[in-house]
Parts: structure tokens; C-alpha cells; sequence
């Protein structure tokens, strides 16, 4: 059977980039985007702001660090630090980033009551105080309704008949 094509009187009005995180490009879309601004030019504030918060809140920036040239300033350990997989293991709940991998992927992490099973989890600053084991792993504390230890029943006490 011949193939025929879907004409279309339309088509895409942008091309995604090759390599999406390559560092070079990403800094010179910035600096073109939001630094070549004027200052008090409405989009560079709106914009400008935004990526600060969204920095702030994921903790690659401190409070004080305000600026957009602090955000050209970033790293890739910056990111690295964020991740799951670092935190766990510097909360000394993993031997190794290794095991803390492995720990992460076997679903024995928790973000607050979130079971989390993606070693790259961006982790903000807020939810960093509740990462724990999950309610379901047996390295973490049973829930309390499984904590209480049933009794060996007694055969001598229930009167069994011989």
C-alpha cells in the first residue's frame, strides 16, 4: 500500500536544542535572554525573580545571593548536592552513594510521607528535614500499630485437651 503524506497548512514554531543542559549554551541564552535587559525592564524583573525563588527554595542559592550573575556562578556539583541520592548518603543513612542508591531504587527512602524511588530527586530546602525510611522499610521504625510484639500464646493456658 503507497504511503501517502499528511500535508499541513502549519507547522512547529520551534526546534527543541540537540544537547538541552550544555552549560555554554545555557549561559549564553541568559546572558542574551535576562542580562541584555535593561534593569528595570518588566520581564527581566518578572523572569529574574522567578529563577531566583525557584533557586532559593531548592537551596543552590543562599538568601543573600540575589543577583542574577550568582546564578551564572552555579556548577554542576551545586546540582549534584541537591540530589537525593547526596543527601541521604551526608544524613549517614547510606554506608555509601552507592547503598544509598540502591536504597533509594529499592524504595526504602521517604520525602515526608512520599515514597521516593528516583536517586536524581531534586530535594528543596524545606523538605530536607523529612527524608527518612519509609513506614514499609525494615531499616526505618515499624508504624506504631506494628510495633506491639503479640505474645506466644501458652498451650498449657488455653486448656487443650490430650
Amino acid at each position: 500500500m503507497v504511503h501517502v503524506p499528511f500535508y499541513r497548512n502549519y507547522g512547529k514554531t520551534f526546534k527543541k536544542p540537540r544537547r538541552p543542559y550544555e552549560k555554554e549554551r545555557l549561559d549564553a541564552e541568559l546572558r542574551l535572554a535576562l542580562l541584555t535587559l535593561d534593569e528595570k525592564n518588566p520581564r527581566r524583573l518578572f523572569e529574574g525573580q522567578a529563577l531566583l525563588r525557584r533557586m532559593n527554595r531548592y537551596g543552590l542559592l543562599d538568601e543573600s545571593q540575589n543577583k542574577l550573575d550568582y546564578v551564572l556562578a552555579l556548577t554542576v556539583e551545586n546540582f549534584l548536592e541537591r540530589r537525593l541520592q547526596t543527601i541521604v548518603y551526608k544524613n549517614s543513612m547510606a554506608k555509601s552513594i552507592h547503598h544509598a542508591r540502591v536504597l533509594i531504587k529499592q524504595r526504602h527512602i521517604s520525602v515526608g510521607r512520599q515514597v521516593v524511588n528516583i536517586p536524581s530527586f531534586m530535594v528543596r530546602m524545606d523538605s530536607q528535614k523529612h527524608i527518612q525510611f519509609s513506614l514499609t522499610s525494615p531499616f526505618g521504625e515499624a508504624p506504631p500499630w506494628k510495633s506491639e510484639a503479640k505474645e506466644p500464646k501458652d498451650s498449657r493456658q488455653e486448656g487443650c485437651r490430650r
